[in-house]
């Protein structure tokens, strides 16, 4: 007891002062009395003025210094902390990932910069969140539903792309491009160029000798144009399945000129023999590029056998009937299901070139030919291909300069055809009479879900009942959609297998 007592006066002097007093008070004759006894306990007397050592005051002083906002706890990290700050301050030149726990991998790759080089990055980290924040750092917009969902391979194509748009040949180095196909070949599956730049172009310059004793000007040498040349850029992408491409300038300017928008033979050489030996591609897109009949011959005929393509757009080029002849083969000489030759210079000779192989083709599900001029000559050649084809499921015939006779082969084709689930045959002179008889082709017609007649002339009335028929086909379609076993049992109930006698 008395040790207790002894450690207690040495760590608060003033809690021996009042043991001394209470033991004086009771060790006397005379009766103590408590409000004058417990005086000095209430009320405390200030640190200072009892004892200025502060080393005599230690418990006090830890009273009140956790109030004094210079004072903080300063705790030792985690030896494992420490590590993984080293390790992240240290990723570049000494990038330690796989050997680490998954809790502090998850720690290093919440920590790294989105600007290390992706020499060090591109086939070490996986993490779909550090790829985000690596995308969400360069573009302000991501629409990564376009790439597939990942985030990976958003970021390495979309940087891909970035550097096809502005590279300059003659100026830019190729090597910038190359380089990168070690790092980006087994995560770009899509590229998208919306703009390819042409050679910077110098002052013409006389050809030697060329000038004549009178002093005018001889003739020029002619500036060449060709852009990027895609031909090593696809052979070392080995998952590319598509590829989407627009020969164009972009904000041009005061500089602008037409030949900044030349597609080039050699360009369509250069592509033609890419796309061939790219047997991965699954879709092809060549737009806006100011492609013709020949150019466009070519590039069809790289693909013909082609193994694996799917679907192939060359809308809003310069592509006449021979380039459709030249399309109308490739529908019998491969696994083609979309094709659009939308805003061409497609007429009626094209169109039966591919209502012919129409007839015949099993694969096609998809034909665009909206804005060109088949007429009626081609729009019949189509109907008639539409009353024998099992596979097509949409049809845009708009703005081609249809009417009535089109309007009524195709009555024919709906009343006993059943695979057309759309069809658009707006901003036509389909006519009064057209119409209605689109509407009694539709009366026999139970798998048609869309037919836009917009700017048609067709009559109000024509147009609602038509709509109706195809509400009740849509009714129909989501009611088989959602009791799929039903429909089945109904048709098999109804087969001639099952009929009595």
């Amino acid at each position: 007891m008395q040790d207790t007592v002894t450690t207690s006066a040495l760590l608060d002097p003033s809690h021996s002062s009042v043991s001394t007093q209470d033991k004086s008070s009771t060790g006397g004759h005379t009766s103590s009395t408590s409000p004058q006894l417990s005086k000095p306990s209430i009320t405390p007397v200030p640190a200072k003025s009892r004892n200025p050592h502060p080393r005599a005051n230690i418990r006090r002083m830890r009273r009140i210094i956790a109030e004094d906002p210079e004072w903080s706890l300063a705790i030792v990290p985690l030896l494992t902390e420490l590590c993984i700050q080293h390790i992240i301050r240290n990723f570049q030149k000494n990038p330690i990932l796989k050997q680490m726990l998954p809790e502090h991998q998850q720690k290093v790759l919440n920590h790294l910069s989105p600007d290390l080089p992706l020499a060090v990055t591109a086939n070490l980290i996986d993490n779909e969140n550090y790829w985000l924040r690596c995308c969400m750092h360069r573009w302000p917009v991501c629409h990564v539903a376009h790439h597939g969902g990942s985030w990976k391979r958003m970021f390495f194509e979309r940087h891909l792309e970035n550097l096809l748009k502005h590279f300059i040949p003659g100026t830019t180095d190729p090597a910038v491009i190359l380089d990168l196909l070690p790092l980006c070949r087994n995560y770009v599956r899509r590229v998208h160029v919306d703009q390819f730049l042409p050679p910077v172009q110098l002052p013409a310059q006389l050809r030697p000798g060329d000038q004549s004793d009178s002093g005018s000007e001889g003739e020029m040498e002619e500036p060449t144009v060709d852009h990027y040349q895609l031909g090593d850029l696809v052979a070392g992408l080995s998952h590319l399945e598509e590829l989407d491409l627009v020969y164009d300038v972009k904000d041009c300017g005061m500089n602008f000129e037409w030949n900044l928008f030349l597609f080039t033979y050699r360009d369509c050489l250069s592509l033609a023999a890419a796309i061939k030996a790219c047997h991965t591609l699954k879709i092809f897109k060549l737009t806006r590029s100011k492609v013709d009949d020949d150019k466009a011959r070519i590039i069809i005929r790289s693909l013909l056998h082609h193994p694996v393509l799917e679907e192939l757009d060359l809308s809003q080029n310069l592509i006449g009937d021979r380039g459709a002849r030249g399309a109308a083969k490739l529908l019998s000489h491969s696994r083609l299901r979309v094709l659009n030759l939308a805003n061409n210079q497609v007429r009626a000779p094209g169109a039966q070139s591919l209502a012919h192989a129409l007839a015949h083709n099993t694969n096609l599900i998809s034909l665009n030919l909206r804005l060109n001029c088949i007429e009626d000559e081609g729009g019949q050649a189509l109907a008639h291909a539409l009353q024998t084809n099992k596979c097509l499921t949409t049809l845009h015939l708009g703005g081609n300069e249809l009417s009535e006779p089109t309007a009524t082969l195709l009555s024919q084709v709906l009343a006993i055809n059943t695979t057309l689930t759309s069809i658009n045959l707006s901003c036509n002179h389909i006519g009064l009479d057209g119409g209605k008889q689109l509407l009694e082709g539709m009366s026999d017609n139970k798998t048609l879900l869309e037919f836009d007649l917009r700017l048609s002339d067709v009559a109000q009335e024509s147009e609602y009942l038509i709509g109706q028929a195809l509400y009740a086909n849509r009714e129909a379609a989501r009611q088989r959609a959602l009791n799929p076993s039903h429909f089945m049992s109904t048709i098999t109930a109804n087969g001639p297998e099952n009929s009595v006698g």
